[in-house]
């Protein structure tokens, strides 16, 4: 049975592991490990001819798994992904084309951001709920305390330059649901198909907004 997607995707959750698949033969078993792991929300990003590919292995043979696309920037890709069975869509960064065709998608969607005017900009159209990338590069927590503030409506998935040590921080934060991140997805174990090893760090990151996450 596929899993229900709660009333938002930021809270299926802590972490939603990023993930960049150039052997669609992984899709399956990285996907299973990361669900068993405690991580059920899964970003495939469309940066390899095997994406939409390992979005639709995903989508077929792990239930369990809520699978989207990643670096979605054109409404080409928007219909191609939810075609392959993407249940929810990630942008770097958004246009009103981009916007539209998210909105019509029928899948939940997290349009980036990185200003003040951007998020601004996504609450006068009626979205709340935002990427926020590059995290760290655009200020990281102190930027996002800021805009708790004037913008306590707008929450935000902070990605980029977050891992086990800075997650906690971001997770603390009254305008932060969960966070985007690669680091438990290891270069040398995806390499040598170490999918016990993925589970195992998958179990610690989705610990980490209890505090029971190891920081490694």
């Amino acid at each position: 049975m596929t899993s229900p997607l709660p009333a938002s995707v930021l809270d299926l959750a802590p972490v939603v592991p990023v993930v960049v698949i150039e052997d669609v033969s992984d899709a399956v078993p990285l996907a299973r490990a990361l669900v068993t792991g405690g991580l059920p929300a899964i970003e495939v990003t469309l940066r390899t001819p095997a994406a939409l590919d390992a979005i639709r292995a995903i989508a077929a043979e792990v239930p369990e798994a809520v699978v989207g696309a990643g670096t979605v920037i054109t409404p080409e890709q928007v219909t191609a992904s939810v075609t392959a069975g993407a249940r929810f869509l990630v942008s770097p960064g958004w246009t009103d084309v981009l916007l539209e065709a998210m909105r019509v998608s029928g899948v939940p969607f997290l349009p980036g951001v990185s200003t003040t005017s951007e998020v601004v900009g996504l609450l006068e159209r009626g979205v709340t709920e935002m990427k926020f990338f590059p995290a760290q590069a655009a200020g990281g927590t102190a930027y996002l305390k800021s805009l708790a503030g004037p913008l306590p409506q707008a929450r935000f998935c902070p990605t980029g330059g977050i891992g086990p040590g800075n997650a906690p921080e971001y997770l603390s934060l009254p305008n932060v649901r969960c966070v985007g991140g690669t680091w438990m997805l290891p270069a040398d174990a995806i390499a040598a198909r170490d999918w016990s090893r993925v589970e195992r760090l998958a179990r610690e990151a989705a610990g980490l907004r209890d505090g029971s996450g190891a920081q490694v």
